[in-house]
């Protein structure tokens, strides 16, 4: 735990009493320490008392106590540095810290100087810095930035032992001329560092202290770079200020190349500018003053320039940032180019736009980005501008996160397959479907013709496809579709197979129906083939509406190999006598004068009894038969016979 404790005076009344604070940073190592006066060897140093064992420890010796601490008259008087008159913040008004990139490089090479001394193995280093408040926060601002960025400590382990530095450290304050009314502290400068580093935006190992020290004077260029990829940089001032045409004989004059910028008579902060410019691959300069120098310098070196000017000392609108942060966004990640960008000092307008740019991209918080680019380039983003960044610190973010939201569903529109797959096309022709522009799914993989043929050659000209159509195109027949068959036709059931007998309307009477086969005999006469075919016209006729006529009617069933004709007459009374009783068995056989055929059943109601009614089975048929089956009687019978010659009749 740091220890703080205040120093007495034991050295002799003609020196002045040092009084200070002193926190124990690494144990036994490393003390920040403030003081009134510059120690010296005669200030008493408070080492901390140390105990052999832990006081958790529970052991028979418990009892004894703690071991006495050592005499201090035996340590080592420890070793103090300070850099409080060589690490100076240059203010611009009535600002003060933090300090810089710069000064923490130097800090950290003076510090590893003393650690790394020889005589200082054994001795306590003691950084220390003056009492006043504004010596104290950057003495302890500059200590928790090295433990950072240096020796990667985690943010939290580098503020705990200056959180309770009594009294507290003094906030920040900006550069302008207004009431301080925005301050940061110590936590947001190390938590800005501490992002920077995690989104690789700063990296001491190629940090160059000679070119910083260098370009961030006013008079070789006045320029920061605050991340990879943004430079801040106050405007060059040259005449002429109007933009030269590119047809015109004094764009052929204008410094092409370093080497022409370099003989140039430009004044020499516009020389470096160019120059470091051309070296470092900047892409895009954004100018946000009025105009104070012609960018045809800059587009004559193949740097594309910008304005987006708004008045000094105040926020851009949201329009404008937005259109910034795209334009910015495609120069640094698609193009991998730098952005240059400038108002008059460089300072205010320029980190409000790198500002929100940062903010948008990495996720800082205000506070934090503010804090940052100070410790890049001191005095950036002045009075409300600072307030500015902090109420649009959340639309800035809601950018990236709508951006990347955009940009994913772009990516998944663009590798999204399509749910339903299909066949691959065998031609380079786009594929239709035949049956009235009726579409299908085919099945994946499957080689079997499917409901709806699908159509190959619609690109085909005509003259290649009259006369050569394919049945593959044409439809398939559709299932369920009715076909004929030798079963009796209709809805009604005949009581010989087990349903009830349907009652006629009245006047009708009741219908019986003979069924009969006939086999085409080529030998047949013109007349009888001319009959037949007028048969089955008449029964196609009546076949669509129900029978009428006076006295009782028959259904004569005329069936060939290919053609089955159904003929309604009115019977006559010897007729009616001498097919009564007439029954179809299971086997085909037909059973005259009330002589009941066997039936596999065998028991009466089963097979149809009554007076006209007809039992049909079922027929047995055999492929390879070729000859005239049995269905209504034997062919050549007497019965039969007689019968079909009256039917003729």
């Amino acid at each position: 735990m740091p220890q703080q404790q205040q120093l007495g005076a034991s050295e002799p009344t003609s020196q002045a009493t040092s009084y200070g604070q002193v926190i124990e940073y690494i144990q036994d190592r490393l003390y920040l320490a403030s003081y009134t006066h510059p120690p010296n060897a005669h200030t008493p140093f408070p080492y901390p008392t140390k105990s052999t064992r832990s006081p958790t420890k529970r052991s028979s010796r418990a009892g004894n106590g703690p071991t006495p601490a050592p005499n201090t008259s035996s340590k080592h008087p420890p070793v103090y540095f300070s850099v409080d008159k060589n690490l100076l913040y240059n203010a611009f008004h009535a600002d003060f810290g933090p300090l810089h990139v710069g000064h923490l490089y130097r800090f950290a090479v003076q510090l590893h100087e003393v650690l790394g001394d020889p005589d200082n193995e054994d001795r306590g280093v003691v950084f220390w810095s003056h009492a006043d408040s504004r010596s104290r926060a950057n003495a302890a601002c500059i200590l928790a930035c090295y433990m950072v960025l240096i020796q990667n400590w985690p943010p939290h382990l580098a503020l705990a032992p200056i959180a309770q530095m009594d009294p507290p450290c003094m906030p920040f304050r900006d550069a302008g001329y207004s009431q301080a009314d925005y301050t940061l502290t110590i936590q947001d400068v190390v938590y800005g560092l501490w992002k920077a580093k995690e989104e690789r935006l700063i990296e001491l190992k190629e940090f160059s202290l000679e070119e910083y020290e260098k370009y961030e004077r006013v008079d070789m260029g006045d320029f920061n770079w605050i991340t990879p990829s943004f430079l801040a940089f106050a405007s060059p001032q040259h005449s002429p200020t109007h933009v030269i045409p590119a047809s015109s004989a004094a764009y052929a004059k204008l410094p092409s190349s370093r080497s022409q910028v370099q003989q140039s008579a430009l004044p020499e902060p516009f020389k470096n500018v160019l120059t470091h410019f051309t070296e470092r691959d900047v892409g895009l300069v954004v100018r946000l003053n009025s105009e104070l120098y012609s960018p045809s310098y800059f587009t004559a070196l193949g740097i594309k320039h910008l304005d987006m000017i708004f008045d000094d000392g105040t926020c851009p609108p949201l329009n404008l940032v937005r259109k910034f942060v795209n334009l910015a966004h495609d120069t640094i990640n698609i193009k991998r180019k730098g952005i240059a960008v400038h108002c008059k000092a460089g300072l205010g307008r320029t980190g409000c736009l790198i500002g929100a740019y940062l903010i948008y991209r990495h996720g800082f918080t205000a506070n934090e980005i503010i804090a940052f680019m100070r410790f890049m380039r001191p005095g950036m983003v002045v009075g409300p501008q600072q307030h500015w960044l902090h109420l649009n610190q959340g639309t800035f973010r809601e950018w990236w996160f709508e951006d990347g939201i955009r940009d994913k569903m772009t990516l998944l529109q663009q590798l999204q397959q399509p749910s339903t797959p299909v066949r691959a096309a065998t031609n380079t022709s786009k594929k239709r479907l035949d049956s009235n522009g009726q579409t299908f799914t085919p099945p994946n993989g499957s080689q079997k013709r499917a409901a709806l043929s699908e159509i190959q050659n619609n690109e085909v000209p005509r003259d290649h496809r009259e006369g050569s159509t394919q049945l593959d195109h044409l439809p398939a027949p559709t299932p369920g579709q009715p076909r004929k068959t030798s079963k009796i036709y209709g809805n009604k059931r005949s009581p010989g197979l087990g349903g009830t007998e349907n009652e006629h309307p009245a006047g009708q009477p009741d219908t019986e129906i003979v069924q009969m086969q006939r086999m085409t005999n080529p030998d047949a006469s013109e007349s009888e083939a001319e009959e037949w075919q007028m048969r089955l016209l008449s029964a196609k006729r009546s076949s669509t509406r129900s029978p009428s006529g006076s006295g009782k009617r028959r259904a004569v069933s005329c069936t060939t190999t290919t053609t089955t004709m159904t003929k309604w007459d009115v019977a006559s009374e010897s007729e009616e006598v001498e097919n009564i009783g007439l029954e179809l068995g299971m086997d085909g056989s037909v059973g005259v004068g009330g002589v009941k055929p066997k039936t596999p059943g065998g028991k009466e109601g089963k097979s149809g009894s009554g007076a006209g009614s007809l039992s049909v089975g079922k027929r047995r048929e055999s492929p390879s038969r070729s000859g005239v089956r049995k269905t209504s009687g034997r062919v050549g019978s007497v019965g039969v016979v007689n019968h079909a010659a009256k039917v003729k009749q």
